[in-house]
């Protein structure tokens, strides 16, 4: 196949639908239809465990321009269902194209598209189910295809993307015990900066089994979907809390919610991207990388609970902190470096000074 002659057709469950030119190799997949603001950070993105189940449109014009570096992949794999763009650069000036990387590794996307009007559709009616057709370009059969989606509260994604059994990443720090939900590469770099001796537990690892290696912390990573599917998480949290510090980044924020008593909800379209900003508890703000669809209701977390961080946009929870309990989380990513190391420093270095 030469780049840029397949037929493609990116169909919505509201009757929605755009044709294009399709890239990687031709099939069906669907999913929800989620935009990210992000301007650089294409494969991190599409590497990211969280957006499995999901269709990632990007914003920003034209993606792929340095080329696919392996180097930054959150994952081996891509875990995006697929990927939309107004343009993708199909010969950049260093390593293989995202087409060529599409195609080699069984992966479909499309571009040519009017990607201003997606994301401007999905701001006013929310996420919407999506199905992207690659070598055919019916429309109508793509809209069928997209209102036959599950809604993604009703999909368990989370067993897919987390580690099949414990595994051991050795260091002379303090010890870590990590529930992986779906983590990505950075936040084991990030403890492992600071010499982590980590302990990494699948999904639905009993809170005996997390206990057993003695940790001097619990850390709950992010992960994709719905909260309220990472049930082993949740108890562990409950079980634990109180026993050993806890920290928690994006899911993980949600999970320690969770276990507080506190509820979530499916936001109307999410936070996605490198450049979003959160106001701290002292009135100072970061920019940080984000990936979620579900919040925490802030006025839902137990008597003693503090928010500490807090969205300018939208003024949705960021973070919070349970200090009875040693509780603390952020629902940003501090390990994508957005500021680039503005968040990563306060909180794995507050992290680890108080783990001393």
């Amino acid at each position: 196949m030469i780049y840029g002659i397949m037929k493609a057709v990116l169909g919505l469950e509201d009757g929605t639908y755009v044709r294009g030119r399709g890239f990687g190799v031709e099939g069906e997949i669907s999913g929800e239809l989620v935009f990210s603001t992000q301007m650089a950070g294409y494969m991190e993105a599409l590497t990211d465990p969280s957006y499995f189940g999901q269709i990632l449109l990007f914003t920003f014009p034209t993606i792929g321009n340095y080329g696919v570096d392996e180097k930054n992949f959150q994952h081996p794999r891509v875990w995006a269902e697929g990927c939309v763009a107004r343009e993708i650069c199909g010969s950049p000036e260093a390593g293989p194209s995202l087409p060529e990387y599409f195609r080699e590794n069984g992966l479909s996307g499309i571009e040519g598209v009017d990607t201003r009007m997606l994301t401007i559709k999905t701001r006013l009616q929310g996420t919407l189910k999506c199905a992207l057709v690659t070598g055919d370009d019916d429309g109508e059969y793509a809209v069928e295809c997209a209102r036959k989606v599950p809604e993604i509260s009703d999909k368990d994604l989370i067993p897919a993307v987390s580690c099949r059994e414990p595994y051991h990443v050795a260091g002379r720090g303090k010890r870590i015990a990590v529930i992986d939900l779906g983590m990505k590469k950075n936040i084991t770099i990030s403890l492992r900066k600071r010499d982590a001796d980590m302990y990494v537990f699948p999904h639905d690892s009993s809170p005996d089994l997390i206990g057993s290696c003695r940790p001097d912390a619990l850390f709950i990573s992010n992960g994709p979907g719905d909260p309220l599917k990472a049930r082993g998480a949740i108890q562990a949290v409950k079980e634990l809390a109180g026993t050993l510090p806890i920290y928690g980044i994006c899911m993980g924020n949600q999970i320690c919610a969770l276990a507080l008593g506190a509820e979530t909800y499916k936001m109307k379209f999410g936070h996605r991207g490198t450049n979003q900003p959160v106001r701290y508890k002292d009135g100072s703000i970061y920019i940080t990388t984000q990936n979620h669809g579900f919040a925490v209701a802030g006025d839902t977390l137990p008597e003693g609970a503090r928010i500490l961080y807090s969205n300018v946009n939208d003024g949705t929870l960021e973070g919070f902190e349970e200090p009875y309990l040693d509780i603390t989380t952020v629902q940003f990513h501090p390990e994508a470096h957005g500021g680039p190391l503005d968040t990563e420093i306060p909180f794995f270095d507050t992290m680890f000074r108080r783990l001393d």
